[in-house]
C-alpha cells in the first residue's frame, strides 16, 4: 500500500512540512480571512485540473484551457449582466466550454491530429477572438452575483467546499466506474483498448468535452469572486494545471495518475508564492522553485513502475 501511494504520500509530507515551516516562521500565513481568500482563489484551478488530468491520462494534452476560460468568463459576465439567473449563467458557461472542448476533441479524435498542435491553434484563435470582441474591457456584474449573494466568508466556504467535494467525487468515479477504466486503458495502449472493445476515439472525444465543460464551470467560480470580469483571467491557467497534474503523479506518457495526488500537487505549487511573501523572500524565486519541483517530478516519473489501472 505504501509503495502504491508513494507519490501521494511523498507530496503530502512535503506539503505538511512546508505548512509546519510556515507555522513556525510565518504564523500570520494562517490568519483566517487571507487563508480563505487564497483557497477560494484556487477553486477554479481545482476543477480544471481534474479535467486536465483526464486528458493527460488519456495520453493527450490541451493547452487552450486558459483561452477557453477567458472566453467563457466573458460570456458568463455578459449573460449575468443581461439579468439572467445564476442557473442560466452556469448552464451557458458549461455548454460554451463543452462546445470548445468538443471542437478540440473532434480535431484530435475525429481527424487524428496531434493534440498539442490542435490546442495551440485553438488557443491562439480564442485569444485573438476575445481580444477583438472585448478590446480588453472588463464586464461589470450586477449586484448580487458576487459570492452568490452571500457574505464573502460564506461564499468562499461554498466555493472551497464545492471544489474539494467535486475532486473527491471525481477521484472515486475515476477509480470505481467503468469510464475511468476506459480512460486508463486508452492512455496505456489505445490499440489494446480497441481490441478489448473500447472505442479510443469516443473516449478521447469525451475527455476533451469534459475538460471544456469543467473549464466553463470553473470560469463561473472565478466570476463570482469579483464585481467585474477580467477577459485575461485565464492567462497562464494551462501551465498551472498541467504542472499540478505532473507534480501530482499524472504520467506525461499517459495511463497513470490519481486525482488526490494532483489535488495536493496543486495546493503545493499554489502555496509557494504566498509563502515567499510571508517569509519576505523575493517573489521572482517562485517560478524557479516551481520549475525545480516540476523537474524533480518528471525525473521521478521516469523511474516509476509500469502503469496500473487505479485512481
Amino acid at each position: 500500500m505504501r509503495g502504491q501511494y508513494f507519490r501521494e504520500i511523498s507530496l503530502g509530507c512535503v506539503f505538511l512540512g512546508l505548512l509546519g515551516f510556515l507555522g513556525i516562521f510565518a504564523p500570520a500565513f494562517f490568519e483566517l480571512q487571507p487563508l480563505l481568500s487564497r483557497l477560494s482563489a484556487q477553486t477554479p484551478a481545482m476543477v480544471v485540473v481534474v479535467g486536465m488530468s483526464l486528458v493527460m491520462i488519456c495520453r493527450q494534452i490541451d493547452i487552450s484551457v486558459g483561452a477557453q476560460f477567458g472566453v467563457v468568463a466573458v460570456v458568463a459576465g455578459l449573460v449575468s449582466a443581461s439579468g439572467a439567473p445564476l442557473v442560466v449563467v452556469v448552464g451557458a458557461s458549461i455548454l460554451g466550454g463543452a462546445a470548445m472542448g468538443a471542437l478540440n476533441g473532434w480535431l484530435v479524435a475525429g481527424l487524428g491530429l496531434p493534440s498539442i498542435v490542435v490546442t495551440l491553434a485553438t488557443m491562439a484563435t480564442w485569444q485573438e477572438a476575445l481580444r477583438l470582441f472585448q478590446q480588453g474591457k472588463f464586464v461589470n456584474l450586477p449586484v448580487g452575483v458576487q459570492w452568490f449573494g452571500l457574505s464573502q466568508v460564506q461564499g468562499q466556504m461554498v466555493l472551497i467546499g464545492g471544489a474539494v467535494g467535486f475532486v473527491g467525487v471525481a477521484a472515486w468515479a475515476l477509480k470505481n466506474l467503468m469510464i475511468g477504466r476506459r480512460i486508463y486503458a486508452v492512455g496505456s495502449d489505445a490499440e489494446a483498448a480497441r481490441l478489448a472493445g473500447i472505442d479510443p476515439r469516443r473516449t478521447t472525444m469525451g475527455v476533451f468535452v469534459v475538460l471544456g465543460g469543467l473549464t466553463g464551470l470553473a470560469a463561473v467560480m472565478n466570476v463570482v469572486q469579483s464585481p467585474q470580469v477580467d477577459p485575461l483571467a485565464g492567462s497562464g491557467l494551462e501551465m498551472k494545471v498541467i504542472a499540478a497534474a505532473v507534480v501530482g503523479g499524472v504520467a506525461v506518457s499517459g495511463g497513470r495518475g490519481r486525482l488526490w495526488g494532483v489535488f495536493v500537487g496543486l495546493l503545493l505549487l499554489a502555496t509557494v508564492n504566498p509563502a515567499l511573501t510571508y517569509l519576505r523572500v523575493e517573489s521572482y524565486w517562485e517560478k524557479a522553485i516551481q520549475g525545480m519541483v516540476l523537474i524533480v517530478a518528471v525525473v521521478a516519473d521516469r523511474f516509476r513502475r509500469p502503469p496500473k489501472f487505479s485512481a
